[in-house]
């Protein structure tokens, strides 16, 4: 389900599926598309930010066109202590990569793939980033 900002419309509440993961897509050509994505995080439960929060930086390809900074997306990330994927949806390699990426971290958030949890997941990809 794709949304353009926060908060969900409330009159749907009662159809809407349960959510396990919420991707926060910002187009790294506009600067809108930060702010609106940092408005949005407002909206969002903390208890959310416990692995089950990612932020999607997409149009990195190319950099002479970028309007935002990689390093403010990545701070962003770690205040919300949430992991940071950059990508080119242009390329259909890297756009199915990052499909499947972004597969993966939805079924560990929903509880399907058995002994990893949505913060343990976090925890490996922040300690493999640090490195």
């Amino acid at each position: 389900h794709l949304a353009t900002s926060l908060p969900l419309p409330s009159e749907r509440d009662h159809l809407r599926p349960r959510i396990d993961l919420i991707v926060f897509m910002i187009d790294i050509k506009s600067k809108y598309s930060l702010k609106n994505v940092e408005a949005s995080l407002a909206h969002v439960d903390a208890s959310f930010f416990l692995g089950k929060v990612c932020f999607l930086v997409t149009g990195v390809g190319r950099v002479n066109a970028c309007s935002i900074e990689t390093n403010a997306v990545c701070k962003l990330g770690e205040a919300y202590c949430s992991p940071v994927l950059f990508c080119e949806l242009e390329l259909e390699g890297i756009r199915v990569v990052t499909a499947q990426r972004l597969l993966r971290m939805l079924q560990i958030c929903a509880g399907h793939i058995p002994g990893v949890s949505a913060l343990s997941f976090v925890s490996l990809m922040r300690n493999s980033d640090d490195d």
